[in-house]
C-alpha cells in the first residue's frame, strides 16, 4: 500500500443559515447577530492539526486531493477568514496542485466582490444553491433569495474565472406539476452551467416539512418529471454520472466522485463526518464532530465526538451503496484494494442474482449497475444487508 493510494479528501462544514430551510436536515443553525468567524476558522484549523494523526502514514502526511466547503451557508463567511482558512489547510497539509476547492452560496448571501474575493482567496469551484427559479416555490421552500438574485448568482459564477461551477436544482417540489418542474429545468439549462444537480425533494425526519408534511406531486408524476427531465439534460449535453449529477464533458464534481467511489475524507467543523482508512491496519474508521457550535469552540472539550469502526460484515453493503450512485462501471479489484476484504459466498450469490434480475451487469473487471437498477437502488441495496 502506497500512501495515496486511497484518495483523501477534505469537508469544512459552516454551520449557520440566515434562516433554516423547513426541508433541511443538515447540521445548520439560524444566525443569531453576527457570526464569530475569526474565532471558528482558528477551531477550525485546530480540529484539522488534531486529525493529522489519522492520516499519517510511515511519518508522511496523505496528499488531499479535494476541498469542499459546506453548510450552513459558507458564503456568510467574510473573504478575509475564507482566505485564512485555506490558506491554514495548506499550511498543515499537502494539497495537490490542481484540487478542486468548491465552496456552497446562496444566491441571496453574495454580491459580485465577494464572489471575486472567495476565487481570489483560493477557491475554485462554487456550488450555488438555487433550487427554483419559481418565486412561489422559492417561497414555500423558505430560501431567502428571489429568481433575480439566482439568475446574478449564476451569472457571476460563470465570469470570474472559475474553473467549474454548480447550480442545485430541485424538483417533486409542493404544488409542482410536470410543466413547472420541466420549467424550472429549462430555465436552469439556459443559464448552461457546467454542473447541474438536480434532484427530487424527500421529507427527512426532524424538519419542519416532516412535522407539517407538504403535499407533494404523486409517484407518477415524478416518474414523469425525472423521465423527460433526464431526456431535457441529455439533449442539452449534461452527462448523467452519478443518482442526481449532470455535468458537461471534464466538469465531474471531483470530491463527490470520491465519496461515491469509497475514498477517504476528513470532516472539520460542526457535526462533520469523516471516514479514514488506517493504511496500517485495513480499518475503516468513521468519525463526527460536536454538533452545536458553542460545545465545539469549548476549549474544554475535544472536536471529536465519536469514532466508529465499520464492522467486517457491513463493509459490502457500504462499498455498493457509494459506489452503485454512479453510472460508471466500478472495477471489481476496487472492492478489496478499498475495504481491506472480500466478498463472502452470500456476496457472490446476490450479485449474481441481481445480475440475473437486469440490476447489474457484469464483466470479467467490472460491474455496472444499469437503468433499471437506478430506479430500484434502494431494494438492490438491501440485498445486500
Amino acid at each position: 500500500m502506497q500512501i495515496n493510494d486511497i484518495p483523501l479528501g477534505l469537508y469544512v462544514h459552516i454551520p449557520w443559515c440566515v434562516q433554516k430551510c423547513p426541508y433541511c436536515d443538515f447540521n445548520s443553525h439560524n444566525l443569531k447577530g453576527e457570526i464569530p468567524s475569526k474565532e471558528y476558522v482558528a477551531h477550525l484549523l485546530d480540529d484539522l492539526s488534531a486529525d493529522l494523526k489519522t492520516i499519517s502514514y510511515r511519518g508522511n502526511i496523505r496528499e488531499v486531493s479535494s476541498i469542499f466547503i459546506g453548510g450552513g451557508t459558507p458564503s456568510l463567511l467574510p473573504v478575509e477568514d475564507m482566505r485564512t482558512l485555506i490558506a491554514g489547510i495548506k499550511r498543515r497539509l499537502p494539497v495537490a496542485a490542481n484540487a478542486e476547492i468548491t465552496m456552497e452560496a446562496n444566491p441571496g448571501t453574495v454580491e459580485a466582490d465577494k464572489f471575486k474575493g472567495f476565487y481570489q482567496a483560493g477557491v475554485n469551484r462554487i456550488s450555488v444553491g438555487v433550487q427554483s427559479f419559481s418565486e412561489k416555490h422559492l417561497d414555500l421552500l423558505g430560501r431567502i433569495h428571489d429568481s433575480q438574485q439566482a439568475f446574478r448568482a449564476v451569472e457571476l459564477a460563470g465570469t470570474i474565472g472559475l474553473s467549474s461551477y454548480n447550480l442545485d436544482l430541485m424538483h417533486g417540489l409542493p404544488q409542482q406539476d410536470l410543466n413547472l418542474a420541466l420549467h424550472d429545468l429549462k430555465t436552469a439549462i439556459r443559464l448552461q452551467p457546467p454542473h447541474l444537480s438536480w434532484y427530487q425533494l424527500t421529507i427527512e425526519p426532524n424538519t419542519s416539512f416532516a412535522s407539517r408534511p407538504p403535499t407533494l406531486p404523486d409517484d407518477d408524476v415524478l416518474w414523469d418529471i425525472q423521465e423527460q427531465g433526464h431526456a431535457l439534460l441529455s439533449q442539452a449535453g449534461y452527462h448523467q454520472y452519478e443518482i442526481s449529477g449532470y455535468s458537461k464533458p471534464e466538469h465531474q464534481c471531483q470530491h463527490n466522485l470520491n465519496y461515491w467511489r469509497y475514498g477517504d475524507y476528513l470532516g472539520i467543523g460542526c457535526g462533520a463526518h469523516g471516514k479514514i482508512t488506517n493504511l496500517h491496519t485495513g480499518e475503516i474508521n468513521r468519525s463526527v464532530k460536536i454538533k452545536h457550535p458553542k460545545g465545539y469552540m469549548d476549549l474544554s472539550k475535544p472536536y471529536l465526538n465519536q469514532m466508529t469502526t465499520v464492522d467486517k460484515a457491513d463493509l459490502t453493503f457500504e462499498f455498493f451503496m457509494n459506489r452503485f450512485r454512479l453510472v460508471e462501471a466500478c472495477p471489481k479489484d476496487d472492492f478489496e484494494r478499498l475495504t481491506y476484504s472480500t466478498l463472502g459466498q452470500q456476496d457472490t450469490q446476490t450479485i449474481s442474482k441481481a445480475i440475473q434480475q437486469g440490476l447489474i451487469t457484469e464483466t470479467p473487471t467490472t460491474w455496472q449497475v444499469t437503468e433499471l437498477g437506478r430506479r430500484y437502488l434502494n431494494s438492490l441495496l438491501d440485498s445486500f444487508v
